[in-house]
């Protein structure tokens, strides 16, 4: 809306000035909450593979695809939306199967991009395409192996993480976490993020709803996530770019909603691989 001038209002400003994105954030783990509450199948399979895709196309956007001067590509301007495709469609089939070696299909996205990067990027395309890729299939592990439970406590600690850093971060302030990389985060809210998610663990206990090592997870998961933040924050640096996309209006890209899923869901995977989960519901 335009004011008496004509013109559209300023944007906010102040210590509340990306509260709007924060909500946003909040809004879109809820929905993959719902999605994996009432998907099964098919359709929870085809869903995760469609946010592949389209965070995939982010990365691929943000990796050297807008210099094809400078390097070969392997399918010119179109690259970005091409690999979002093989992306989707190789998440898809490894999903289907669900076999220990399923996963040798999500090379396929990785291996015909890497000629497309920027040199320079190469590296970095490599290890978040993988991650973008293992957090959808975890995602759907923890679903059919763990059941909803076990999933919704895993959004709750990044919501419970997101909202305490941000609150109390801003009320607190103090010293900044990274400030290179990401300069509004302090240490008041990242500790803020650590003790919330341990007090929400030991509620889930206390209450009969998880067992005790939930207490010394979640803040585990907590950090993996704002460290899944804080690895996001530095690819836009790198790539030069505020958001990873416009896809959302006002809020960014879908890389920008999930980079905290991503470090806690890979956190949740190694902790799995390493030792027992704990039991949630």
């Amino acid at each position: 809306m335009t004011g008496a001038t004509g013109k559209a209002p300023p944007p906010p400003s102040g210590r509340w000035a990306d509260l709007s994105r924060r909500v946003a954030s909040t809004l879109v783990l809820l929905a993959i909450g719902v999605l994996l509450a009432v998907a099964q199948g098919i359709w929870l399979r085809l869903g995760m593979a469609v946010i592949s895709a389209i965070t995939f196309w982010e990365l691929a956007a943000m990796t050297g695809w807008k210099h094809p001067a400078r390097h070969v590509t392997l399918f010119g301007r179109s690259r970005p939306i091409a690999l979002a495709s093989i992306a989707g469609v190789s998440q898809a089939l490894a999903l289907t199967e669900f076999h220990p070696l399923a996963w040798t299909a999500l090379l396929l996205p990785i291996l015909l991009g890497l000629p497309g990067a920027a040199a320079r990027d190469r590296g970095t395309y490599a290890i978040f395409g993988t991650a973008i890729l293992l957090v959808a299939y975890g995602l759907v592990g923890f679903r059919e192996t763990y059941g909803l439970s076990f999933v919704l406590w895993l959004m709750g600690v990044i919501i419970i993480s997101d909202t305490a850093g941000y609150f109390f971060g801003r009320i607190l302030g103090g010293p900044k976490f990274w400030p290179k990389l990401s300069p509004k985060k302090t240490w008041s809210g990242t500790v803020a993020g650590w003790i919330g998610t341990c007090l929400f663990g030991a509620l889930l206990s206390l209450t009969n709803h998880g067992d005790i090592a939930l207490v010394w997870v979640s803040p585990l998961v907590c950090f993996a996530g704002q460290m899944g933040d804080i690895a996001e924050s530095w690819l836009k640096r790198r790539a030069g770019v505020k958001d990873s996309s416009n896809l959302i209006p006002g809020h960014g890209g879908f890389m920008d909603r999930f980079d905290a899923v991503t470090g806690a869901v890979l956190a949740t995977m190694l902790i799995g691989i390493l030792t027992q989960l704990p039991v949630v519901g």
